[in-house]
């Protein structure tokens, strides 16, 4: 980040990289270096096994000797939006202003790109303290359309991403969970007014929304884990390194061993086939990370 920059803004620099201004300014500050290396641990057994909730994680942590009690457990699972896949009462409703759509992909047969995206958010540890990523994906073919990080669970970085996605595409239908940050009336109105069906997870039901989990543990366990981030621009830049790597260059077994981006752009003219290679290649001349198209 260049902050006497003549021709670039901080504001257009974060664009380029694929950051909220607010992220410029994150110190990994408002966790202790014990509830951080929880974290850690909770995130990686987590991703083992995501029928985890708060008391079994609790006897797990306490069975590693760790001194904790369910309530701390409590909490650095909601902070870090964590919870376990089983199906569950719903206890409270949200908001008056929140709509909740219901799940549109039971017994659908996804053929084609396009058909259905899927969003999702996780936790992203540093060494030094945590981040939040979002990425939209196209289901059929597992293309990473979109993705940004930041400090906070507000919506603006998930609407910023979704802005970029629907800049040069649209799907039939969009799933994801049922986040605050998804059922928000700016988030949701943006779809509608693009003709996208919205479709919602049950409740605890993470399989509802399986390929997008499936990229999280890809990620996590090929690049987040190994690499042990320090710091957020080193995040974002191993994070556009990776994305490049899995739309790209990465084979996927399901595709009969094609690259997301192969069976992605089938559905594209030559123009728009042009238009994405050359956009992501000034996106890593500018250091990396997705910016609007």
């Amino acid at each position: 980040m260049e902050w006497d920059h003549e021709a670039l803004s901080i504001r257009r620099q974060c664009e380029l990289m694929g950051l909220n201004r607010s992220t410029l300014y994150y110190r990994g500050m408002g966790e202790s270096e014990e509830n951080l290396r929880l974290m850690r641990l909770i995130d990686e057994q987590y991703l083992r096994w995501p029928f985890y909730g708060s008391r079994r994680m609790t006897v797990w942590l306490q069975s590693l000797r760790e001194e904790v009690n369910r309530k701390r457990v409590q909490r650095l699972m909601r902070k870090m939006g964590l919870e376990a896949i089983y199906a569950k009462p719903r206890l409270s409703a949200g908001g008056k202003e929140h709509k909740i759509y219901p799940y549109l992909l039971r017994n659908v047969q996804v053929t084609r790109p396009n058909q259905v995206w899927a969003t999702d958010i996780t936790y992203v540890r540093l060494s030094q303290g945590f981040m939040y990523l979002v990425a939209i994906l196209d289901w059929y073919s597992r293309y990473v359309l979109s993705w940004r990080l930041s400090n906070s669970l507000e919506e603006t970085f998930c609407i910023e991403a979704l802005e970029e996605a629907l800049g040069w595409q649209r799907p039939e239908i969009f799933n994801s969970d049922q986040g605050v940050q998804f059922t928000s009336q700016a988030f949701t109105a943006r779809l509608e007014e693009r003709g996208v069906a919205i479709s919602m997870d049950g409740r605890g039901r993470v399989f509802d929304n399986i390929f997008i989990e499936r990229l999280w543990r890809t990620v996590k366990y090929e690049d987040i884990y190994l690499r042990d981030y320090a710091s957020v621009p080193e995040l974002r830049h191993g994070l556009t390194r990776y994305f490049e790597f899995y739309c790209y260059e990465r084979p996927h077994q399901s595709l009969d061993n094609r690259m997301p981006w192969e069976v992605y752009q089938e559905v594209l003219s030559t123009k728009e086939r042009k238009s994405r290679g050359s956009s992501w290649m000034l996106r890593a001349k500018n250091g990396g990370g997705y910016s609007q198209i």
